[in-house]
């Protein structure tokens, strides 16, 4: 009987175990998923998210590092709903072959319009240089039809106040209450084992309780 009602006391705890272990699986997963899938560039908020752009047009770089060997180019990302949208990338230039046509349709090179190319990074801060070139530069990208100005009072406006550098390969991030979740995730498999061992701290105390109440 003793044998029966401790089983038992096994059995119940090891079910609330799995079920804590699963909603804390799914939960942590769903973080997880949340923090380390790529956003659309425009949604953005922080340099610290891995962002996407999907480009229909680019244009030649206007402006370059020798040394990184990193170029800054105009790209156009075109919305499902027909919106165009504007942006700065920062490219090795090593790549530059896989947007070849991308580049030649922007400049009337290729008559047969490119499928887009999905490109992924980090949004960095554009500083002031960057961004007197961009002004300096836009007329030569955009179609003469365009009635915009692009200035220093209106660049963020039309060109946002940052890039997408490509060149920034993807970091998984780990928050703190990730490791949290991961810490009892732990604990909770290793209550299980103890389980099945037949030496869990809970199920003692259970059993004593029910010992003590029995008594009464």
């Amino acid at each position: 009987m003793k044998n029966n009602r401790r089983l038992g006391i096994r059995l119940l705890v090891a079910v609330i175990y799995l079920m804590i272990t699963t909603i804390l699986f799914v939960f942590g997963y769903k973080i997880y998923k949340d923090n380390n899938t790529a956003k659309g560039f425009q949604e953005a908020t922080s340099t610290e998210e891995y962002s996407y752009i999907d480009i229909s047009k680019m244009s030649e770089k206007f402006a370059y590092s020798e040394k990184s060997n990193i170029g800054i180019h105009f790209v156009v990302e075109k919305e499902d709903t027909g919106i165009w949208h504007t942006y700065l990338v920062a490219i090795n230039e090593n790549d530059i072959d896989n947007y070849r046509d991308l580049i030649a349709y922007a400049k009337g090179e290729l008559k047969t319009i490119p499928s887009s190319i999905r490109i992924y990074g980090y949004p960095v801060k554009i500083n002031d240089e960057i961004k007197q070139m961009a002004i300096n530069n836009i007329d030569n990208f955009l179609p003469a039809s365009n009635e915009v100005k692009i200035t220093n009072e209106n660049y963020e406006k039309y060109l946002t106040n940052c890039y997408l550098d490509t060149t920034l390969h993807h970091q998984e991030k780990i928050s703190a209450l990730l490791i949290f979740i991961g810490a009892l995730l732990i604990v909770l498999i290793c209550s299980l084992i103890l389980i099945v061992l037949d030496k869990d701290i809970i199920v003692d105390k259970i059993e004593k309780s029910l010992k003590k109440i029995k008594r009464k």
